[in-house]
């Protein structure tokens, strides 16, 4: 299956004019193209602070997306408000596009929270950790609009490594059974922490989907128009009842897994270098400039709105609270549960034997007030 692009060059790109009929509004739209590539700066400069405070330990751990920032920038500002969007963690910031503050960005990299915001008001889930997981609810939620007579659709955000686990498999075929609109939004970053894509399928991920009798198309990636074009293209075919969707888009991670991996223990300097030369914000200037459309005074107004970005993340990660370790055991289960309890002791036991105390963590109707022994 060719990998579709737009704005080109690209040697492996066959550029589409399926995806060019979807731009209309955007492609001759200076101020439109300007939009996302602040959009994609923005996330990148984000993106940078976030991995240096976790690397000075204020941020307990971070999914870096240098790279892969168009994937964010064309899906997200392709969905509307009946599209609810189910991320795994390196969609993090796909809920800053979604208005989501960093003060509810952030806590969960902290440590200081298990979630962040609401789902319901901004039409985006917390990130899903357990990978492949979130297709189910994904599916699960669009079956349920269905049933519901509402005009809402999902789109679950997954990984090429969750395309080998059995939960994603499942939520492919009760998807395609149930007719649900859903799209499936495969993000190929080339690697599933250190194992490379095609040691895990021998065909490519929008080549599996067809198995299921789903429809599937696969971009570059690293290319925010076609991105943004691909995601309309799936979501207008499930809103109109053509049933889920499939979409790949190839694109390739270039810092770490997460900021607990050494990358150039798997990966040469020499690919990694191939794709730096595809760097999805470069690309996007590299556009409006060749179009006339990028003045000085416009790299000027989009630097600055990065570093505002970049420092208004800086400046909440300092007030963010300090991890509750007794509160990791709160709210597992509805009511009080020995199992959680007995955890929970053994937990103070070791804190207590290194020299630190936990916190009491809260109490309530969870597990922050005993069952009886």
């Amino acid at each position: 299956m060719p990998t579709s692009g737009v704005m080109g060059p690209a040697a492996d790109q066959a550029d589409s004019p399926a995806l060019r009929d979807r731009l209309g509004d955007v492609i001759d739209d200076r101020g439109a193209l300007l939009r996302l590539y602040r959009d994609l700066a923005v996330l990148r400069r984000i993106d940078e602070q976030c991995l240096a405070l976790a690397r000075q330990g204020t941020l307990a751990l971070w999914a870096p997306i240098a790279g892969q920032e168009a994937v964010l920038v064309g899906a997200a500002r392709a969905s509307d408000s009946h599209d609810h969007l189910f991320i795994s963690y390196r969609e993090s910031l796909m809920a800053y596009l979604r208005g989501v503050p960093p003060e509810q960005v952030l806590p969960m990299w902290r440590g200081s929270a298990l979630g962040g915001w609401d789902p319901a008001e901004f039409g985006i889930t917390n990130p899903a950790i357990i990978v492949g997981a979130h297709g189910l609810h994904a599916t699960g939620y669009a079956m349920a609009a269905a049933l519901d007579g509402s005009e809402d659709g999902a789109i679950a955000f997954f990984g090429d490594g969750a395309t080998s686990q059995g939960d994603l498999n499942e939520a492919l075929n009760f998807a395609a059974v149930a007719t649900a609109p859903v799209v499936f939004f495969c993000t190929n970053n080339q690697y599933a922490i250190s194992v490379p894509v095609a040691q895990q399928t021998a065909v490519q991920p929008a080549q599996r989907a067809q198995g299921f009798g789903i429809p599937s198309l696969r971009v570059d990636g690293n290319d925010v128009l076609a991105v943004l074009a691909a995601t309309r293209i799936a979501t207008a075919h499930v809103h109109a009842g053509g049933g889920p969707y499939f979409v790949e888009a190839v694109t390739y991670r270039l810092g770490p897994h997460t900021t607990n991996d050494d990358p150039t223990r798997y990966r040469s300097a020499a690919e990694m270098e191939a794709w730096r030369a595809r760097d999805p914000v470069e690309r996007m200037r590299g556009f409006l400039a060749d179009r006339g459309m990028l003045a000085g005074s416009d790299d000027d107004a989009v630097r600055a709105a990065a570093d505002e970005a970049a420092q208004r993340f800086r400046r909440t990660s300092a007030e963010l609270p300090e991890p509750d370790e007794a509160g990791i055991f709160a709210h597992v289960y509805a009511a009080p549960h020995p199992l959680i309890d007995e955890e929970r002791r053994a937990y103070a036991d070791y804190l207590a034997s290194i020299g630190q105390a936990a916190a009491a963590g809260p109490v309530g109707s969870s597990t922050g007030q005993e069952a009886p022994r």
